[in-house]
């Protein structure tokens, strides 16, 4: 194992809480906004067509599915579990989909669309990496490191 390797591990591993922290803050807080301001901003017809007559119940699943998702992943990754990772994964197709629902619901997009894809795909990515599917970073369980050590 290079002397690069840890590094990259503990690059990848803080990566995954980051991105993580990130989306929970970012779900739980645009859930609340959704819910104050009835849509952010977005006009309701945004809705026409949908199964929603207000943003309650998509603001409500944001809150709860998206942030909750990447709540839980983000809590078991500093705490060092393994299920982890799984959460992590699961959160991040959570997070795809959502984007992808909501560009279809509201026929359009912006930019902060292209933001919250990016942040699911990188999850992805940095999962996968931490699992040891590429070469440049073996495996190395989470759980052996204890709390405020490495993760190599």
């Amino acid at each position: 194992m290079s002397a690069v390797t840890p590094l990259l591990r503990n690059a990848a591993f803080w990566g995954a809480v980051v991105l993580a922290c990130f989306n929970t803050l970012s779900a739980i807080g645009g859930g609340i906004g959704m819910l104050a301001t009835n849509g952010l901003g977005m006009p309701l017809s945004a809705l026409a067509g949908s199964p929603f007559s207000s943003f309650a119940i998509p603001a409500g699943v944001l809150i709860v599915i998206v942030g909750g998702t990447q709540g839980l992943a983000a809590g078991l990754l500093l705490a060092r579990r393994e299920s982890g990772l799984l959460w992590s994964a699961v959160a991040a197709l959570g997070m795809l989909i959502w984007i992808f629902v909501e560009t279809v619901v509201i026929r359009g997009g912006s930019w902060l669309q292209v933001l919250y894809f990016t942040t699911g795909m990188l999850q992805i990515v940095v999962v996968l990496a931490l699992l040891g599917v590429v070469a440049w970073l073996p495996r190395h369980p989470l759980s052996r490191a204890r709390a405020g050590a490495s993760v190599e």
